[in-house]
């Protein structure tokens, strides 16, 4: 056995004896395989290590069909975009009244274990369930986060490691529909934001341990339904200095990644006050800039947050667009260039591409026509671009870029009987994994 293999081991065997809370319910379904160090998350948690929606190897699969996919059956309902670490694909479900975290083999096509972390709790909407939100892990440790309330950590043989519910230690939910927002994974903490009709906050927690890093209070005065948020934290760095950001509830927010204090906000989102201008879009971020999708899908706001951090208030807005958004799906960014994939009534199924700096629109392109909506987010690979609609058909655009001649590649369709999927399309070392309603179909080898 080599030096790194041992020190893993006394590590994880640390980690286990210091845990809080040790499981008892884990339910195999194969033989487990134990992680090691050699193993790398390379999609830790939901929109990929730099949360910009960019996969790490861009060469993926750009055609398939259902006779050139592998599919693994996922029992129950969630909606959860997977994460993946070596050749493990970690997902949640909610199964026969449980919420349910499994790791599925991706060399073998098999779920190798699941395990209960919770009493399901959700499906208040067509589009949810109590595990939409996507886990985070390192490799080592898998983190899930569930409507119940239910935040848990497991190691990588499925076994429970600690695990806390939210809502019985700060408060019960208030949230009318299911939730949305997805852990952050930054420097071995997961942080979890809970934007809701009443007390809000943000909090973290050790990655290993479960022990509370610091909760910082986020209530922002929004109206009813406004101050409800199912977006995704990013990790971002203003400055020099390592920050989240957070956007909803009319309000953007720079917290300190260390200690959680407050180091800026912006409203102003929201001039009439809404009533119903929730958020489920997540902002993307490069460098300074931050481009924060609002309004229902009606409006894009590219904020400086270095000015923003200084105290500039309003005055960091680089841009804003009434005439462009996104509703659900996040915005990918790369080399400067924002796309998105609109899903409103009037502009639904056009993918566009803008200058990050500007707001200028670069280039537009029309799919295909098609009756459903878009709730997954787009994927960059390469020079192409990942769309998938809530039917599962994934159309690839390419080239990309800012002078691209962009057009559709590619439509793609799976023959899921309930092709309703959610979840975005997740790269997974050469080959793309994408969830529906009652499969994980893995997509090239």
């Amino acid at each position: 056995m080599s030096i790194d293999r041992i020190c893993f081991s006394h590590w994880l065997l640390t980690a286990l004896l210091v845990a809080p809370v040790v499981a008892d319910d884990v339910q195999l379904t194969a033989t487990t395989a134990t992680a090691s160090v050699d193993e790398v998350a390379t999609w830790p948690q939901w929109r990929g290590p730099s949360q910009q929606g960019i996969a790490p190897n861009g060469d993926l699969p750009s055609k398939w069909s259902e006779e050139t996919a592998s599919k693994i059956q996922i029992p129950g309902n969630g909606g959860s975009t997977p994460v993946v670490a070596g050749d493990r694909a970690y997902l949640t479900s909610g199964v026969e009244g449980a919420n349910t975290l499994m790791a599925i083999d991706l060399n073998e096509k098999k779920i190798a274990w699941q395990v209960t972390l919770g009493d399901d709790r959700g499906n208040k909407h067509r589009k949810g369930s109590g595990s939409n939100p996507s886990p985070v892990t390192d490799g080592r440790f898998v983190v899930a986060y569930f409507r119940s309330g239910d935040l848990a950590c497991v190691n990588a043989d499925g076994k429970k490691v600690w695990s806390v519910n939210l809502q019985e230690k700060y408060g019960e939910d208030t949230l009318w529909w299911d939730l949305g927002s997805s852990p952050l994974l930054v420097n071995s903490m997961v942080v979890v934001p809970v934007m809701q009709t009443g007390p809000s906050y943000l909090v973290a927690l050790d990655l290993a341990t479960g022990e509370l890093k610091w909760k910082a209070d986020r209530n922002t005065g929004a109206p009813e339904e406004a101050a409800q948020s199912y977006s995704t934290p990013l990790a971002v760095n203003v400055g020099g200095r390592e920050m989240i950001a957070v956007m909803g509830a009319d309000t953007l927010t720079l917290n300190d990644t260390a200690t959680g204090e407050e180091i800026a906000r912006m409203g102003g989102f929201n001039p009439d006050a809404e009533k119903y201008f929730r958020s489920i879009a997540s902002p993307v971020a490069e460098g300074n800039l931050i481009v924060c999708p609002y309004s229902r899908g009606a409006t894009l706001t590219a904020v400086d947050m270095e000015k923003l951090a200084a105290g500039a208030g309003r005055d960091a807005i680089v841009w804003h667009r009434d005439d462009i958004g996104s509703d659900v799906p996040t915005p990918a960014m790369r080399d400067g260039i924002v796309y998105l994939i609109s899903d409103s009534k009037n502009n639904k199924g056009t993918v566009s591409a803008l200058a990050g700096q500007t707001g200028k629109t670069l280039w537009e392109v029309s799919l295909p026509r098609s009756r459903v909506s878009y709730s997954s987010s787009p994927l960059i690979a390469g020079d192409q671009l990942m769309v998938t609609g809530e039917d599962a058909v994934t159309a690839v655009v390419g080239p990309i870029g800012a002078e691209a001649n962009a057009q559709v590649v590619s439509v793609n369709e799976v023959a899921d009987s309930d092709q309703y999927t959610v979840a975005s399309p997740t790269p997974a070392d050469g080959r793309l994994l994408l969830r529906t309603k009652s499969f994980l179909y893995v997509i090239g080898e």
